[in-house]
């Protein structure tokens, strides 16, 4: 049997595929919208930690290397004064986390599990960062020290807030390596200008970036107090509604092993044997 060039070559570069491109988009929620803003902070000096959380997706096994994630710092007409940033990843509840869990929160699933399974940090040296966009900015409504456990858990909100949008550009200085699942991701901000940093929701369902995928979980929140425990942002706190976080990861997605190009290759070729069968018969 006498294999037509094209094929040849198109086999060819399945086996020989090159791999990706330096840091591509492995999963974005798109551009914030100005609905809320989630408080999401590392603990320092009088001020106990907070953290917003959002899930995402990976389809393969991926190594990521930085991302970025949008907000708010609440001291209008100064810049971000971002001081520290925190990354943190974890798994889907119950996964890494006491069970049954403490009933202090309305539900644990679907939530982020008690303890991160990854954390990098610039206090470590374990990122770098930079501030990619400042401008003005809003949210209609914010979360910051009403996260309370049951049955006080929903405060509506604690009301607009304004200030210099940030989005903030990190490198981890070594990469994550994950396998292909669904999984939380927590940015957080220090500042120095006695302001806030909120994290930014974006719009749910993905409206944007690498668009909607089936099991887009809301975002969740926790301060120390509450901590092994999370609260819904919307459902829970503010009363109403869902929102997603505005962040995206970058990265490498795994390419397939050579052994199962390997097989897609002569798959194609027995394809192309049985049409000829087909149409001499």
């Amino acid at each position: 049997m006498k294999v037509p060039k094209l094929l040849v070559l198109a086999i060819a570069g399945l086996i020989f595929l090159p791999t990706a491109g330096a840091d591509p988009i492995l999963f974005s929620t798109g551009f914030p919208n100005t609905l809320i803003g989630m408080a999401s902070r590392p603990a320092s000096a009088g001020l106990i930690e907070i953290e917003a959380a959002d899930d995402f997706l990976l389809k393969t096994q991926s190594t990521i290397t930085g991302g970025s994630f949008w907000g708010v710092v609440t001291i209008p007409g100064q810049s971000a004064a971002i001081t520290e940033v925190v990354v943190s990843f974890y798994n889907i509840f119950p996964t890494d986390s006491t069970v049954p869990p403490d009933d202090k929160v309305p539900t644990r699933a679907n939530s982020p599990a008690d303890d991160e399974f990854a954390s990098r940090d610039t206090a470590s040296g374990g990122l770098t960062f930079g501030e990619g966009v400042v401008t003005s900015g809003l949210a209609a409504n914010s979360v910051l020290n009403g996260i309370n456990p049951k049955p006080n858990q929903t405060t509506l909100g604690e009301g607009p807030i304004t200030g210099a949008e940030v989005r903030i550009d990190f490198t981890l200085t070594t990469p994550l390596v994950l396998p292909a699942g669904h999984y939380f991701f927590v940015p957080q901000a220090a500042v120095s200008n006695g302001g806030q940093f909120y994290f930014l929701s974006a719009p749910k369902p993905i409206s944007g970036g690498t668009g909607p995928f089936v099991g887009d979980l809301q975002t969740w929140m926790r301060n120390s107090d509450l901590d092994p425990d999370w609260l819904r942002v919307g459902t829970d706190i503010v009363g109403t509604g869902a929102f997603n976080g505005a962040f995206a990861l970058n990265g490498i997605a795994a390419v397939p092993e050579p052994a199962t190009l390997a097989l897609v290759a002569l798959a194609l070729v027995g394809l192309y044997a049985g049409r000829r069968c087909s149409k001499a018969g």
